[in-house]
């Protein structure tokens, strides 16, 4: 099996080194790769522009290009993350959490040195999990149901909590108003319109693009607006030597990234995840097992490699349902979909066969191309990182109207950017309440598929709610939920017995003062 697939490997790299398609894969990763660090310009976007120029373009080039764009702006989204605070992709929205705070410390450039080394750890991992383990990952992905895939989500919902700074009530409180975000629109089953307010330009409800940097750029600009320094100005005069994390850096960002990377591959595994809510998981699995979770939201190296690992893993990942079952793992994986059906190939169980020059192309060009973005972002990634010596009064109003931009041209939509602004004036109230946003992206994510599988599984069983318990999947996901509960109900009780220990320590002293004095 290991020889057969070196083998095809080496007959993968034949064609991603012939020079069209080689030419191809470059300008896909640079597009990209400049789409992900102009903040508001969305890969989305940008591939659905690009589309009509794959109609006459060979299927392996086609592939080639579009994947490029892809997970090209992955490497570009996390630069713009940690620099400017806006996640230009829903995946580098935890990344903000301490990439920006890194960055005012005068760390930026560490952060994105460990970036780099975090993205192409995990997007090597995911492409050797594509090359070795498509077979026994697509077995287990078939395995996942509507119930397994509903007590996951739930697991995710009741983690996202943790993701927030401060009270884990508020985080349970902001991932609940994601949830009700999340079923704005027209009801699937039902074609019901729910909390649309009667307005026409809601029945698709909130853009994903419009919350996320409503949320986490808008909201940080309204803050920020009488600020003459946001940033630390320091940390933009960022020599080559300076790209170098510290070996105590390195110590805590290597074991991170491994478990991201691995909470990566897992997530790619369930057909329709998508990178989002791998970086989530990864982001509340690292605060969960650190020795102090206190420092995440402050500027913890560890809350920047994990994240981002695990985004480049489940980038590549997500490539082996969708091509091997045809199930994409975000609105990006079902544009490549409908690029691939638009050229000609059929993804599928059967497309590995009939198409190995695009299947094996494909794998090969995963290499060369995360090779290619280390070779462009190590020369460049000081011109990003002098984005911070731009004056205030300049950077971010630019930076608003790429947002503003880049929401309008995902739709065309000119209720989409008022949207996208009432969100961010609601984000910065948040803010100043001391929510954080962060819970409000998990739950608008897992929402609609937690309502969808859900309902789905409901009417496989017949409103039977022991169908989550029969089956072994769901029964272990719903099992680690009530531990997770449990674990926050001791770690209460625990905090307020301490508190009410510490209140009797001076009426004790009082007493035992009397006693003596008697």
């Amino acid at each position: 099996m290991v020889s057969t697939a070196l083998q095809d490997l080496w007959f993968g790299f034949g064609v991603a080194f012939e020079p069209n398609h080689l030419f191809w894969c470059f300008v896909g990763v640079l597009l990209g790769n400049i789409v992900g660090v102009l903040p508001g310009l969305g890969v989305l976007a940008t591939i659905s522009v690009l589309l009509p120029l794959t109609f006459t373009m060979a299927p392996v080039s086609a592939i080639l290009l579009l994947a490029g764009i892809f997970y090209g702006s992955q490497y570009g989204g996390a630069i713009c993350s940690i620099l400017l605070n806006l996640p230009c992709h829903p995946p580098h929205a935890v990344t903000c959490l301490d990439g920006f705070p890194l960055t005012k410390q005068g760390r930026g450039g560490a952060a994105l040195g460990v970036t780099m080394l975090a993205s192409f750890v995990g997007a090597s991992f995911g492409i050797t999990e594509m090359i070795f383990l498509a077979p026994v990952l697509v077995s287990i992905a078939l395995k996942f149901q509507s119930p397994e895939i509903f007590s996951l989500m739930l697991l995710g919902l009741l983690a996202g909590s943790t993701l927030s700074k401060g009270s884990p009530v508020k985080g349970f409180a902001m991932m609940v108003l994601g949830l009700l975000l999340g079923i704005v629109g027209t009801d699937i089953n039902t074609s019901v319109p729910r909390f649309t307010f009667g307005l026409d330009h809601l029945q698709d409800g909130i853009e994903i693009v419009a919350l996320a940097l409503g949320l986490f750029g808008i909201a940080e600009f309204i803050k920020s607006v009488n600020n003459i320094h946001v940033t630390n100005i320091e940390g933009a005069k960022v020599r080559f030597a300076d790209l170098r994390p510290t070996r105590a850096e390195l110590r805590r960002a290597v074991p991170a990234m491994l478990r991201g990377t691995m909470v990566g591959s897992l997530c790619s595994m369930i057909p329709g995840t998508g990178p989002t809510i791998a970086s989530f998981i990864a982001y509340m699995f690292e605060k969960k097992v650190t020795k102090n979770p206190e420092k995440f939201g402050t500027g913890a190296i560890e809350g920047v490699a994990a994240p981002e690992a695990a985004t480049h893993s489940s980038v590549q990942g997500d490539f082996i349902p969708t091509m091997s079952l045809g199930i994409p793992g975000d609105a990006v994986m079902a544009l490549l979909l409908g690029a691939l059906m638009i050229v000609g190939v059929t993804p599928g169980p059967q497309l590995i066969r009939e198409h190995p020059d695009v299947f094996w192309g494909l794998v090969a060009s995963f290499w060369v191309g995360n090779i290619l973005l280390v070779l462009l972002n190590v020369p460049l990634i000081s011109v990003w990182v002098k984005l911070l010596a731009i004056p205030y009064k300049y950077l971010y109003p630019s930076a608003l109207f790429f947002v503003c931009i880049g929401v309008y041209s995902a739709s065309n939509d000119l209720f989409q950017v008022g949207e996208t602004l009432v969100i961010g004036i609601v984000g910065y109230v948040l803010l100043r309440l001391r929510f954080h946003p962060a819970p409000v992206l998990l739950g608008f994510v897992l929402g609609p598929r937690l309502e969808e599988n859900f309902r789905r599984s409901m009417l496989i069983s017949d409103g039977d709610l022991s169908i989550f318990v029969h089956r072994p999947i769901s029964a272990v996901f719903l099992l680690l939920c009530t531990i997770l509960i449990g674990s926050q109900i001791y770690q209460w009780l625990r905090r307020m017995t301490r508190k009410s220990g510490i209140e009797q320590v001076p009426s004790d002293s009082i007493q035992s003062l009397e006693a003596l004095r008697n």
